[in-house]
């Protein structure tokens, strides 16, 4: 008896739950049996492959392979053949029209496959729907939610009323690819699943890359049976037809399974995209067979991509409200050094100021042999060994733990106050660190059935399907936290950042201050990562490390006065003005100048210089930092672009509808674009710039797809007022 070991790349309906992760669901070479499918060669438009179904479908008294677009009647070619020269990759084209013996209405949808051809859908037609009002009703309760929850709570609402499912979920991922049912909306008899969790494994990749291409997929009936293509084999290429974005495309018969293994008999599926990846969906299931029509599909569409807009301006809103509570710690950290001569006082004189950003329930500093901490934390021997540990381990921004136990044994009995750990080094000498801490979250998690026993092997070996039993399984977690989220992370890097800026001007200062230990302190300035100088009370400068050093010109004179600084920055004259009054008058330099790196490129700069005073009357020297700010300003001017954009590119269309109707689609227009630009001004107040211009992006291929769906509506509604 010989076994044949299975494909790395399992074809479709060939896998099982060892290899479904690779299951080449894109080449599904079949499709479900409420439309029909046609591809037509482009040059001569012919047809030559279809659904076995389609000429039934159809009612034509001959094969549809080999027939012309103007053979399949009706006015199917009239809307169709413009599209073999112009229809784009990616683009697909939303159609009302006439097609068959019958000359029957249709809707269809033709986009342009990675192999070659058109590939057109056929859907017989509903009744027009008007969904213009309740669209518009929903885009504004969006662009007024205030919180995510209060958000997704609204989306689930929204999605219930417009699409009439008995169950409708949002679903949100996690750092690991896990999901939870975050908020829900069910007819009353059905159980909730509010709360539960399921694993990353429920969603093989190569779907959720295909969730990120397809917004809205729709699965009529769980019992359906699949219509094949003939032939197989896509004539064009050679190969399997590529249907990632077939709205009729087969669904994977595990996924099948797992539908009915919950007892589903239809869903509609809505990706919710924000930066560009997969955060979530809405998730919309029926206990019977149910199509919808398809303007209720366009304005799922249009409004899934409403709320990713809105998610995305909501995440970057609390960003920047935890940016503000690390500028307020920064301002009070630098009043401390000119008052007290020390800074660490005031970072710890309102432990909530450092610790709330974060959401930490403890907090340490490990600084120059000393150790401050506010709120629950191990004791003093314990932070040495965890700085000590950390000064082994490859030197990042931000470190992130959420059980540190885990991560080594020695940690283990710190798990109630100590079980998740951010470390951000505050100083580029070892052992200095600020630190947070959370204690374990010992908590009960529920998942929609066991997650170790994804598989149940039946008497036959092949008979391999999901979890049968969908019961809640609950999983006592311990040792471990709370995640750290995003947020948290980049929050802490920026505290960390501002308290290493601090430490260099702090350091700066006792160097002033204490020549003996000019050395020393020397060493640590020039080994930091923050450009800076340091002049005299006559502004001769003593020292420049070589962070600044790297923005000169190659070959020039090392510079030996402040003043003589003005020539590297573009507005010289202003930079002059600022470095004579630093001198001068003592009068501190905080602003935004451009200079030209050593590589001869205009790199946007802020300036901070101050005086150091030992007395209200002596100076005894002058500090300046520099701080790259070329990728912020990037991000600003991407917002203003944006802006731009959207004025130009998104005008309230001239339309040809009675004037209620004109109305009516002007408001869903303003609601669109209102929503993006408030988008754009929260996201470009975040903190995070390095993730700014990927968010403005992803608001921007938004809206230009949620305006040609509206677009598409009204046409529909221009072509349905024809067809009556």
């Amino acid at each position: 008896m010989s076994t044949t070991r299975p494909s790395a790349t399992p074809a479709f309906g060939q896998a099982d739950l060892s290899n479904c992760e690779r299951e080449q669901i894109q080449h599904a070479g079949s499709i479900q049996p409420h439309g029909a499918l046609l591809l037509v060669r482009k040059a001569d438009g012919i047809v030559v492959q279809t659904s076995a179904n389609a000429s039934d479908f159809l009612n034509l008294h001959r094969n549809a392979i080999g027939c012309t677009i103007a053979e399949l009647g009706g006015d199917l070619a009239k809307h169709v053949l413009p599209l073999l020269t112009s229809s784009s990759p990616n683009d697909v084209s939303m159609i009302r029209c006439k097609a068959g013996r019958d000359a029957a209405d249709f809707d269809v949808l033709a986009h342009s496959p990675s192999g070659g051809g058109l590939l057109i859908e056929l859907e017989r037609a509903a009744p027009a729907v008007d969904l213009s009002k309740p669209t518009e009703t929903a885009l504004r309760s969006i662009v007024a939610s205030s919180s995510l929850r209060g958000l997704c709570e609204q989306t689930a609402s929204i999605f219930k009323s417009l699409t009439g499912y008995d169950r409708v979920m949002v679903y949100r991922f996690d750092e690991d690819g896990h999901g939870e049912v975050f908020s829900e909306r069910k007819e009353s008899h059905l159980e909730a699943f509010l709360g539960n969790r399921y694993p990353a494994s429920d969603i093989p990749q190569i779907a959720r890359r295909l969730y990120e291409r397809t917004r809205v997929r729709v699965l009529v009936d769980v019992e359906y049976q699949p219509i094949p293509l003939v032939p197989r084999i896509c004539p064009l290429s050679g190969q399997e037809l590529d249907m990632s974005l077939c709205f009729l495309r087969s669904m994977s018969p595990i996924h099948i399974q797992y539908l009915k293994n919950m007892g589903v008999g239809a869903t509609l599926v809505a990706s919710l995209v924000v930066g560009g990846k997969l955060w979530g969906l809405v998730a919309c299931h029926h206990y019977v067979p149910r199509n919808i029509p398809f303007e209720c599909r366009a304005a799922c569409e249009l409004l899934v991509e409403a709320v990713a807009i809105r998610i995305a301006a909501l995440e970057s809103v609390a960003q920047a409200q935890a940016e503000i509570s690390v500028r307020r710690l920064e301002q009070r950290m630098i009043e401390a050094i000119a008052q007290d001569g020390d800074w660490r006082a005031a970072l710890f004189d309102n432990s909530q100021a450092l610790l709330q950003p974060v959401g930490a329930t403890g907090g340490a500093l490990l600084f120059e042999g000393q150790v401050l901490t506010a709120g629950e934390v191990p004791g003093t021997q314990q932070l040495r060994e965890i700085a000590k540990w950390l000064d082994g381990r490859p030197r990042q921004t931000v470190t992130a733990f959420s059980s540190l136990g885990q991560e080594d044994d020695r940690f283990s009995p710190l798990v109630s106050v100590a079980s998740g750990l951010l470390a951000a080094p505050v100083s580029n000498t070892p052992g200095e660190y600020l630190l947070w801490f959370r204690p374990e979250l010992v908590r009960m998690l529920t998942w929609g059935g066991d997650p170790s026993k994804p598989v149940i092997i039946g008497d036959n070996p092949s008979d391999l399907s999901p979890r049968r039993s969908f019961a809640k399984w609950h999983q006592l977690v311990e040792g471990k936290c709370e995640s750290w989220s995003p947020s948290d992370i980049t929050v802490a890097r920026l505290i960390g950042e501002t308290v290493s800026d601090v430490v260099v001007q702090f350091r700066s200062v006792r160097m002033l201050i204490a020549r003996d230990q000019l050395e020393n302190i020397t060493y640590q300035v020039q080994t930091s990562d923050v450009p800076v100088v340091v002049a005299d009370p006559r502004g001769r400068i003593l020292m420049k490390n070589s962070q600044f050093d790297a923005y000169l010109p190659k070959g020039s004179p090392p510079p030996e006065q402040l003043e003589s600084l003005a020539e590297y920055f573009v507005e010289a004259g202003e930079a002059r003005r600022r470095l004579r009054e630093l001198v001068d008058f003592r009068r501190t330099w905080r602003g935004e100048i451009t200079m030209r790196n050593a590589a001869g490129e205009t790199i946007s700069i802020l300036v901070r210089g101050d005086p150091v005073f030992s007395s209200p009357d002596r100076v005894l020297g002058i500090v300046l930092l520099f701080t790259d700010i070329t990728d912020r300003k990037t991000v600003e001017a991407a917002g203003r672009d944006f802006q731009h954009h959207v004025i130009k590119s998104h005008r309230v269309p001239g339309i040809n509808l009675d004037t209620k109707a004109d109305l009516v689609y002007q408001r869903l227009y303003s609601s669109v674009i209102e929503n993006a630009q408030l988008a754009v001004l929260e996201i470009t107040d975040g903190a995070d710039k390095s993730r700014m211009v990927r968010m403005l992006a992803s608001v921007r291929a938004s809206v230009d797809r949620t305006t040609e769906v509206l677009d598409r509506l009204i046409r529909r509604t221009l072509r349905g007022t024809e067809l009556k």
